[in-house]
């Protein structure tokens, strides 16, 4: 689908985990010690953590993404069998510092040079979204990095996606919203935006109201697909 076009967009909004961030990227680090259970104990990391997220949003009791995160953890750790404070600490620890996707540096740099705003829209903390930002180098090619934390509510809220509004000053339809996760992206879509779904792992269309402008594999065409002449 990279023959289409998205016009007049005037920011380009990234969703951090998955999106720019591989979440994978953690316990692949630990998987000589992990063994043969490392990829079961990373799937199931994220899928409790979106799911509590979810489910904090739905009860009204919000935690924010850090606690989120180590509470999954150790749903993931249990469903595996492993007991291992020490992994824990570490798996934690590199969570803060995940390792981007291989065209994230390259494609923030052709949009930054085109003059394009870009910034980070995510579930996660301020200081671990800083943390990783600063420890991939992306920082600098980010004109902000905005956190669920400022409305106190998870993804797919609508008062999530406000954010990008108020804080870049773009409407809703000049923004363009990259997601790896056809859930935020049809959340996104809904809200108003133009959305780019990245679906980095072949998964099929969400039966959901909104649906992505644009599907792509990785970020690479994006500048080609928003018309930018520095593409």
């Amino acid at each position: 689908m990279t023959d289409q076009r998205i016009e007049d967009v005037q920011a380009c909004v990234f969703d951090a985990y998955g999106t720019l961030l591989d979440f994978n990227s953690a316990v692949m680090k630990c998987r000589d010690e992990i063994g043969d259970s490392a990829e079961r104990l990373s799937d199931v990391w994220r899928q409790k953590q979106l799911q509590y997220t979810w489910l904090r949003s739905l009860m009204g009791t919000h935690a924010d993404f850090w606690q989120v995160t180590g509470e999954a953890l150790d749903f993931a750790l249990a469903a595996t069998g492993i007991d291992n404070p020490d992994l824990r600490t570490r798996l934690m620890a590199l969570y803060r510092e995940l390792d981007t996707f291989t065209e994230v540096t390259d494609t923030l740099t052709r949009l930054k040079a085109a003059g394009m705003k870009t910034a980070i829209l995510s579930n996660g903390s301020p200081d671990m979204l800083n943390a990783a930002a600063a420890a991939s180098g992306i920082d600098a090619l980010l004109d902000a990095v905005l956190s669920v934390e400022d409305v106190g509510i998870y993804k797919p809220d609508p008062r999530v996606y406000q954010l990008a509004v108020d804080r870049l000053d773009v409407a809703a339809g000049n923004i363009c919203f990259m997601s790896s996760n056809g859930w935020d992206a049809a959340g996104a879509g809904a809200f108003g935006f133009r959305v780019v779904w990245v679906n980095r792992y072949g998964q099929p269309v969400e039966h959901l109201p909104a649906k992505p402008d644009v599907i792509l594999d990785t970020l690479t065409p994006l500048p080609a697909i928003l018309g930018l002449a520095s593409a």
